[in-house]
């Protein structure tokens, strides 16, 4: 990567213990790839917590604060501790939030509940969203429909070019990660190519969704490059310019 183009991974979760003791180490090869900035985002409460903490000690590093749909039921209890979270230092977003229909424990009520408290939490703060939507899109789209005003990103996208064209219609960005690599899903591919350029994010999901060629090893902040250099000749843009352009959108989504 040329010391001239600079990313941001926005989406990472540096605050799991898998990453214990390791986190400068990351960071110094993220920035000899050239990936400035870490979004480092929170998935409970005390996640979230941690998420802050973590930001506020590292050059580099901003916090999200949320409830993952797989943890929607403390969302009663833990959305005004949430809002204390949010004021503090170098906080850029609510979440990870969201719906999801595949696997999780919690039930579809809870799972909404919980995702229009964050919306609301956050159009009150005057935050983004990070929203984590898997196999539950359509539910989603009626639950935004309430709220027009609310502005964010779609994370860990892997659908097809009606949901991403839908997403940009609402005004949201749609970010890629490690997924485009290995995934050989057609639709997916063309929803990557036709995404317009100033919509467009970059993350990694770490330690999960390690991309082509690092498949098999614990995903790092640092691997936004390999994803970046797929998108761009996915796409048939200079890496250059992409580089530049989702830098940009990220900074100002997040206000980094």
């Amino acid at each position: 990567m040329s010391s001239t183009v600079t990313l941001v991974d926005t989406h990472a979760h540096l605050q799991f213990d898998v990453f214990a003791g390791e986190v400068n180490g990351l960071l110094q090869r993220s920035r000899e790839a050239g990936v400035t900035r870490v979004i480092s985002v929170g998935v409970n409460s005390d996640d979230s917590r941690r998420a802050t903490e973590l930001a506020a000690t590292y050059e580099g590093v901003w916090a999200a604060v949320g409830i993952h749909p797989h943890e929607a039921g403390e969302a009663a209890q833990a959305l005004g501790y949430l809002r204390d979270l949010a004021r503090r230092r170098k906080v850029v977003a609510i979440g990870e939030c969201g719906l999801d229909r595949y696997k999780s424990t919690t039930t579809p009520a809870e799972q909404e509940t919980a995702l229009r408290g964050q919306i609301e939490l956050a159009l009150e703060l005057k935050l983004p969203l990070i929203f984590h939507v898997r196999e539950a899109f359509e539910p989603f789209w009626t639950i935004m429909a309430d709220y027009p005003m609310a502005r964010g990103v779609v994370h860990s996208f892997s659908a097809g070019r009606d949901e991403m064209e839908r997403a940009v219609a609402a005004g949201l960005h749609v970010a890629l990660n490690g997924i485009i690599t290995f995934a050989k899903d057609a639709a997916l591919m063309e929803a990557a190519r036709h995404l317009p350029l100033d919509r467009l994010l970059l993350e990694t999901d770490c330690p999960f969704l390690s991309p082509a060629p690092h498949r098999g090893k614990t995903n790092e902040p640092a691997w936004v490059a390999d994803i970046a250099a797929f998108v761009a000749e996915l796409r048939g843009e200079p890496l250059a310019e992409l580089a530049a352009a989702t830098t940009k959108n990220a900074v100002e989504l997040f206000g980094l």
